[in-house]
């Protein structure tokens, strides 16, 4: 007699396994997200069948030859940035983002790429149909591209079809949460299904020598939805950022086993697809306002590339009795921090003020170097002097108002002289070759410098 299945409550958010279901996750603390699943045999190509003995492995030494990872191209230059310089047979690559940001656009544009040279893309289509897909192809003059196309979401029928045909170099899910598996009980996009469905397409990519695309879905935080562990058995993890009301897109490694992390690609969207960008400091600084005072250029760095974008404040007497605060591309707590050093160690108080800070363009930044950016932005709106449009500024600020040293600081100044600014504001410290540029560096050791260089009345 065969044994029944055993019922669980998995975790939709984290993962975690319940005996029994319960309001609150007792693993991750997240309310309502248990969900009965039944717990079956695993999915086909998955390798949890059954257990065996085992053998010992041979150890090996830290010392030993390496070869360089063999790669092959997308030619799509902003994109083989991002990856590290291009696919890596056998690895396997998650993207995610927003709904119609872009992301079949630009895989479609890859797969003919890679198809046109003389790969084999396949492209597994679980949300569109083969039709609509055609026409997107024939949006962006693919349509003549040996692309192969299905519109399938049975895990098995899709592994069936890649085993029946020659290798492929290229392999598209178009989405991993639209997959599912007949060995499990539980509907598609489950937690256990996109991880029965991950396992299964990376152990047939890794065996195959196949490069594998795998697209997911966000949540309204912006991160890929499902549980964390789908983000760790993938080789890198893309996000495809960008804002509705820009036609640019921003698409921004967190994780690369095979290349450097928290690098940018810079698309354009256009009505033949995404463009590359090959300047993004160009277009982040275009229609700057040489009168207007609030603006400050920021030389800042994502990855591997120097990025110049102009930060924007405003600010305007408050009417309110608590006045408002609001951040767009920043951190909203950087700006609190770098509003009270320039009160307690500055002098300069906005506490009766409303302050708006804008990223022109939307894009979005983390690093800290940006804080000089912002207080030179802040105290030229607050004293209505507009700032040289031929200057830069980069440098951390400390609680104590000392401006510390940024990272690659060379590499940002040769950007900004490429661009042909002739001023820089950058921190006292740090090891900066002056003789071998061609700007007039000026270096502060405390913003207090800088609030009466700028705002001297103040």
């Amino acid at each position: 007699m065969a044994k029944a299945a055993k019922v669980q409550f998995v975790c939709q958010s984290c993962g975690g396994v319940s005996p029994r279901w319960a309001g609150k996750c007792p693993h991750c603390g997240e309310w309502n997200t248990l969900v009965e699943e039944q717990n079956v045999a695993a999915a086909p190509g998955s390798g949890l069948k059954g257990a065996s003995k085992g053998r010992a492995v041979q150890l090996e030494s830290l010392k030993g030859e390496t070869q360089e990872t063999p790669r092959f191209t997308s030619s799509i230059d902003e994109l083989d940035r991002v990856t590290g310089g291009g696919f890596v047979p056998g690895s396997a690559l998650l993207i995610g983002g927003e709904p119609g940001i872009g992301k079949s656009t630009l895989l479609l544009q890859v797969a003919a790429s890679v198809a046109g040279r003389g790969g084999r893309s396949v492209y597994f289509s679980g949300e569109e149909a083969v039709a609509q897909v055609r026409l997107r192809a024939e949006r962006l003059g693919l349509a003549d591209a040996p692309v192969e196309l299905a519109a399938e979401t049975n895990l098995a029928n899709i592994l069936a079809t890649l085993s029946a045909g020659p290798r492929a170099d290229l392999i598209i899910i178009d989405s991993i949460q639209t997959l599912w598996a007949d060995a499990l009980e539980a509907a598609p996009g489950t937690v256990s299904q996109v991880r029965a469905a991950t396992q299964s397409l990376i152990r047939f990519a890794k065996l195959a020598g196949s490069a594998l695309i795998l697209v997911g879905h966000v949540t309204k935080e912006g991160s890929i939805a499902g549980p964390k562990v789908i983000e760790h058995m993938v080789d890198a993890v893309l996000y495809f950022e960008g804002e509705q009301g820009h036609a640019f897109r921003i698409l921004r490694t967190v994780k690369n086993r095979f290349g450097p992390t928290n690098e940018i690609g810079v698309f354009e969207m256009a009505s033949a697809g995404l463009k590359e960008v090959a300047n993004p400091s160009e277009l982040f600084l275009g229609d700057r306002d040489a009168d207007a005072p609030g603006a400050a250029v920021f030389a800042g760095m994502e990855g591997t590339r120097p990025l110049l974008v102009e930060i924007q404040a405003l600010v305007a007497p408050s009417p309110l009795g608590t006045p408002r605060r609001a951040v767009l591309g920043w951190d909203s707590n950087r700006l609190s921090m770098v509003l009270a050093v320039l009160d307690a160690r500055c002098g300069v108080s906005l506490a009766q003020c409303d302050v708006y800070l804008n990223v022109a363009g939307g894009l979005k930044i983390t690093e800290p170097a940006a804080d000089l950016a912002a207080a030179a932005a802040l105290l030229s709106s607050f004293s209505g002097a507009p700032l040289s449009t031929d200057c830069v500024y980069f440098g951390e600020i400390s609680l104590s108002g000392a401006v510390r040293a940024a990272s690659h600081a060379p590499a940002r100044l040769k950007e900004a002289q490429k661009l042909g600014f002739s001023k820089a504001v950058v921190p006292g410290a740090g090891d900066i070759d002056e003789k071998r540029l061609d700007l007039e560096v000026d270096r502060l050791g405390h913003l207090k410098q800088l609030a009466e260089m700028i705002a001297p009345c103040q």
